[in-house]
């Protein structure tokens, strides 16, 4: 179990530091906002991932401030259709503000 979510979280890794090999969305308080640079680089740059806040060690979720607003990232994974969950299936990268969660 240990080896899949490794390769789980070098996946996750992989998507949130380049975007590459997933879908990235952004909610509507993040997609237009002047800090929208700032924002990515964050997410990019994330690494403060412990047992409290990662307890599979999969890297699929942080939370992260800037400007002094609230935001945090999140991946999920789908079928082919992007319709179902599917373990370890297609990424889709979330990047949104706390409070619109």
């Amino acid at each position: 179990m240990t080896e899949i979510r490794s390769e789980i979280a070098r996946k996750n890794d992989r998507c949130r530091g380049s975007f590459l090999g997933c879908k990235v969305l952004l909610t509507s308080m993040v997609a237009g906002h002047e800090d929208l640079a700032k924002i990515l680089q964050a997410v990019r740059e994330y690494s403060s991932f412990n047992e409290d806040n990662d307890p599979y060690g999969e890297h699929d979720f942080g939370e992260f401030m800037v400007n002094f607003s609230h935001y945090f990232w999140k991946i999920d994974y789908f079928d082919d259709e992007y319709k179902f969950y599917e373990e370890d299936g297609n990424r889709v990268l979330t990047i949104g503000r706390a409070d619109e969660y």
